[in-house]
């Protein structure tokens, strides 16, 4: 029984280490591009348009949006997971944290390079929290709610959100360009790779046959990945469960 419960734990604790090193590599790469200046993913636009309009920092304004999307779960009774929570607050504060260490950067010898990382960085990042499995961000939890609430498919209720969010940021100052489109480009092929590298193992039952309880029973992982429209977690599960998350 002992030992049981110990593999347990240390599958739990991996699980929360992923979790939030996901997050945080998220913001970290987020940043990344907003000092890269050639292109955010698709909600940065916004966040960063906002920014712009309101003079808060980009990383609050990622919270505070995160924040009003979650509460429009509400009347699709999509159910949050620690992740989700996590999310609204991990990836802002990593995102404004990371921006105060890293200056400015110039030149556009130096530019791409950086834009390059921050994307791959954010592959890796949505390959972490995504694979471990403590529900959706609340941006992809949205698509799938409208997904579940008006019959429409994953791929048309995503672009449709995302080409929205990135036509208002963009009107509002934010930064679209070769960045967005690479990261359009690119975001679903490495998530896909990532996912597969940082996949958790199941752990075994009980011999009692009882259930592991360090894995939610409201949100599990699906591992396909959807088509890459945006920064978003990019798997396509079956309404209410996780993503893969941004």
């Amino acid at each position: 029984m002992s030992r049981t419960t110990d593999r347990r734990t240390t599958h739990l604790t991996r699980r929360l280490v992923q979790l939030y090193a996901g997050l945080t590599l998220y913001g970290a790469s987020s940043a990344l591009l907003v000092r890269a200046g050639l292109g955010l993913e698709p909600w940065g636009v916004l966040h960063q348009g906002l920014a712009e309009l309101t003079g808060i920092s980009i990383g609050v304004v990622s919270i505070i949006v995160g924040a009003i999307v979650l509460l429009l779960w509400i009347p699709m009774r999509q159910r949050p997971g620690l992740g989700t929570v996590s999310n609204v607050f991990g990836v802002g504060l990593a995102m404004d944290g990371t921006l105060a260490l890293v200056g400015e950067v110039d030149g556009l010898g130096a530019r791409i390079p950086v834009m390059v990382l921050g994307i791959v960085l954010n592959g890796v990042a949505t390959g972490l929290y995504i694979a471990a499995r403590f529900g959706p961000g609340p941006r992809d939890g949205l698509m799938t709610g409208l997904n579940r609430v008006t019959g429409r498919s994953i791929r048309l209720v995503r672009t449709a959100i995302e080409v929205a969010v990135v036509v208002t940021g963009f009107l509002l100052g934010g930064s679209l360009g070769a960045g967005t489109v690479l990261y359009a480009l690119a975001i679903g092929p490495l998530a896909q790779l990532f996912l597969r590298v940082f996949q958790l193992p199941a752990p075994t039952a009980a011999a009692t046959g009882s259930p592991d309880p360090a894995l939610p029973t409201s949100t599990t992982t699906a591992a396909t990945p959807a088509p890459p429209a945006g920064p978003s977690p990019v798997a396509t599960p079956p309404s209410g469960q996780a993503i893969l998350p941004q």
